[in-house]
């Protein structure tokens, strides 16, 4: 994810080509476009200072797995005495340290949000004025969430009406208040607005006016990186094809076999793609609806070139497989989603064997085919001068040479740093916009709204009287997404593909811990190990992922049973948007 291997000379190199482009949907798209809608960008509180915080809301996420360096503040927090509560379908080992755990129903917490705000609203409990100064549309705000009152929402996300009562009212009464939300839970048909709902909330209590309060999905939009220059769009004007299609990720089964693309994916995949080029992913485990992705990378007219430092499940069907440097090898600058640095990585030792980084692959490429622009011949730290040419003042005193030596350096910003304490949010209004004139133009509810997952027993009772049981998918503490799931020693931790099963839906299917189970849906199957505890809620069973596919007992993973469908906004994956049943194997 450095400037350099990710988005620099293989963009300049797909521009001057005229390649089709790729839609990078698959993991945060929707939750960006969320707090785009209301915030103005990907803005939010700064991490550093949840130590502060008096009471914190850990939404969708696994911080002890996924955000070490955040943890450590949360813990430091817990030591000072503020209250930690988790909402999560998962009793997840974050979640295990918290005081409360609320474990809804996947999907829904746009409705929780919307709960919360019927509580804080309808009982005077918001803070006034920093609501008139810096909001927009409260009074539609305040008239939509009466829509939503305890009963109804208790329905939608199977929690106790007096528990969620008692939790807004205190975050209502708790200052500085934090909120820590994450990219699993807008992994959904309502992914998008669900983030939204939630970042409403600290300007409801005035939480921004605090640097210990608010919320943060990701930091990602305070930094000024050049992207133009690193990217050189510009260049497209001399391909041959000046205005290439787009293709989205999350539906490359559909599109590698010229399917009619899935719901809301609005692709064209005529004419078929012919030659593919993978680098920093491993679609054939990562992508939704295996069967569709492995029938299409099996095609033999379809020429695949896999970059990689090792023989993926992607490897397999490819033609021909490069070898990659690593971090270790290779230069590069980095931003960040959740603190306020920029880092440089410089090598560590020489690239091994024949093994190239991402620029070196392209450089050379571009020279074979005759690309004669000066840009193709910059060198890596070149790049790296250029991604850090901004003028942006929170990139002020901050260059490659200062940052090489020094190895990270802060945005300049305050140390205790509350970036909307008085307003200047990054929307058209400048203000938190509760009605936002922004969504209403994508064809969106302008207000917060609640939008069902598309696979489940309330909006599809029909396909839940076959598959009753929502999964979920998060990532397996041993392995990042799925790196490392190679690894002997990351295999040996996490032993085998597992499946958390709540004790009543076991007893329902005859299940006992430890039986090798099938979990199935119209789209595929999985084998796993049960393991059956309240970890996971009544109704909602859980699959640590991402396993390679070749290194399971079946050659399958959780993504056999996902859906291409994508979110409202954002063109993202919809990966716990996902009903199945599951059967003890004899």
């Amino acid at each position: 994810m450095g400037y350099v291997q990710w988005h620099s000379m293989g963009r300049r190199f797909f521009n001057r080509l005229g390649a089709s482009r790729l839609d990078r949907t698959i993991c945060s798209s929707a939750g960006k476009e969320g707090v785009r809608i209301t915030l103005g960008g990907s803005f939010g509180m700064d991490p550093e200072r949840f130590d502060e915080a008096k009471l914190i809301l850990i939404w969708g996420s696994n911080p002890i797995v996924s955000n070490l360096h955040l943890w450590s503040r949360v813990q430091e927090a817990k030591r000072r005495g503020a209250k930690l509560v988790a909402i999560d379908p998962y009793r997840s080992l974050s979640a295990e340290k918290c005081h409360e755990h609320l474990a809804l129903l996947p999907g829904t917490d746009a409705a929780l949000a919307l709960w919360i705000m019927h509580v804080i609203v309808g009982e005077g409990r918001h803070d006034a004025d920093y609501v008139e100064k810096y909001t927009l549309g409260f009074e539609a705000l305040a008239r939509r969430v009466k829509e939503y009152p305890p009963q109804k929402v208790a329905q939608i996300t199977g929690l106790p009406a007096e528990k969620i009562i008692s939790l807004a009212r205190e975050y209502a009464a708790t200052r500085p208040a934090a909120i820590r939300l994450n990219y699993g839970l807008q992994r959904h048909a309502g992914g998008g607005m669900a983030v939204r709902n939630i970042l409403c909330l600290p300007a409801l209590t005035g939480d921004w006016r605090h640097p210990a309060g608010g919320a943060v999905l990701s930091t990602s939009g305070f930094f000024g990186m050049n992207d133009a220059k690193l990217e050189r769009p510009d260049l497209l004007q001399k391909a041959r094809n000046a205005n290439p299609r787009t293709i989205n990720m999350v539906a490359i089964g559909d599109a590698l076999l010229e399917a009619k693309p899935s719901i809301r994916a609005l692709y064209v995949y005529n004419p078929p793609i012919r030659a593919l080029y993978v680098y920093n992913s491993n679609p054939v485990a990562v992508a939704p609806d295996s069967a569709k992705v492995v029938r299409g990378f099996s095609r033999e007219d379809l020429f695949t070139v896999v970059h990689e430092q090792f023989l993926t499940d992607t490897c397999d069907y490819a033609d021909i497989v490069l070898p990659a440097t690593t971090q270790l090898e290779h230069h590069d600058v980095h931003t960040a989603y959740g603190h306020l640095y920029v880092v440089a990585n410089s090598p560590a030792i020489a690239p091994l064997g024949e093994s190239l980084p991402n620029s070196e692959a392209f450089r050379r490429l571009a020279a074979r085919m005759g690309f004669a622009e000066e840009c193709f011949s910059d060198s890596d730290e070149d790049i790296c001068r250029q991604a850090l040419e901004s003028s942006d003042p929170r990139m002020q005193g901050i260059d490659w040479d200062s940052l090489k030596e020094k190895g990270w350096q802060r945005l300049n910003v305050p140390g205790r740093f509350a970036p909307f304490a008085q307003g200047k949010f990054g929307t058209p209004s400048g203000k938190c916009e509760f009605y936002s004139e922004t969504a209403k133009g994508m064809g969106m509810d302008p207000l917060p709204t609640y939008i069902a997952p598309r696979e489940s027993a309330q909006s599809n009772p029909a396909l839940a009287g076959r598959y009753p049981l929502a999964i979920i998918s998060p990532p397996n503490r041993h392995f990042l997404n799925s790196s490392f799931a190679n690894m002997p020693f990351a295999i040996a931790e996490a032993g085998e593909p597992s499946l958390e099963i709540h004790p009543r839906d076991a007893v329902a299917r005859g299940i006992a811990n430890g039986d090798a189970v099938r979990v199935f849906n119209d789209r595929g199957s999985l084998t796993a190990r049960a393991r059956v505890s309240d970890k996971a809620r009544e109704g909602v069973v859980v699959a640590l992922s991402v396993w390679w596919r070749k290194l399971t007992a079946d050659g399958r993973n959780a993504n056999d049973l996902t859906s291409q469908a994508l979110t409202d906004i954002g063109r993202g994956a919809t990966f716990y948007d996902c009903l199945v049943d599951v059967a003890r194997i004899p």
